[in-house]
Order: structure tokens, then C-alpha cells, then sequence
């Protein structure tokens, strides 16, 4: 997981509604605009292995591909079966057009 702060993408990599997974050290993160904000959360489902950027983003919820879970980006949280366990949050930073992640949210 990062430690500190690393950036990751610019602002004109991802419009507003769509997602881009990025990688830190070893930790797969989705990076996620929601209306010009930037979430970032584990890029792993947690019900099974599967690339939650491989699936849709509708509203503020993504959607995994594999079994139809779906988390919400600004929460981490499930928002119905087969997903029960919370998404890591990681701390996103924007200066002028660069994206940062930093550590998981306390």
C-alpha cells in the first residue's frame, strides 16, 4: 500500500464517469471521477478475484464485472451480495492536472 503520496494519472486521463486502474508498488487501485471528483479504491473485487475496472461505473456505485457486485466508490461499501466486505479507500490529491493516491483512509 503507499505510503505517501504518488501520482498516478492527469485529470484529462479520465472523464467524468469513467474509471482507469492504476497500479502502487504492488496495490491495484481504481481511480474513479465522479462529476470532477476523484476516488480511488483496491481495484479487487472482494467477493472474487476480479478487476472491478473491467466492470461499469453507474453513478457512484462500480460494478463488477464478474458477479454483479456493486460498491460505492466514496464509501467502499457493498451495496448488496454476493459482495459483503468494504473496499480499501485510498487518499486522492489533486494538484493543477495531477492525480495523486496516498495512503488508505484512516
Amino acid at each position: 500500500m503507499p505510503e505517501d503520496f504518488v501520482k498516478v494519472a492527469q485529470i484529462t486521463d479520465i472523464g467524468a464517469g469513467e474509471t482507469k486502474p492504476v497500479k502502487v508498488g504492488d496495490e491495484e487501485i481504481l481511480l474513479a471521477n465522479v462529476d470532477g471528483t476523484y476516488y480511488a479504491t483496491s481495484d479487487i473485487c472482494t467477493h472474487a478475484y476480479a478487476a472491478l475496472s473491467e466492470g461499469d461505473l453507474i453513478g457512484d456505485e462500480v460494478e463488477c464485472f464478474l458477479h454483479g457486485s456493486r460498491f460505492s466508490v466514496k464509501t467502499g461499501e457493498p451495496s448488496g451480495p454476493p459482495a459483503y466486505e468494504t473496499l480499501t479507500l485510498f487518499q486522492v490529491r489533486v494538484e493543477g492536472d495531477d492525480i495523486f493516491v496516498g495512503p488508505p483512509k484512516p
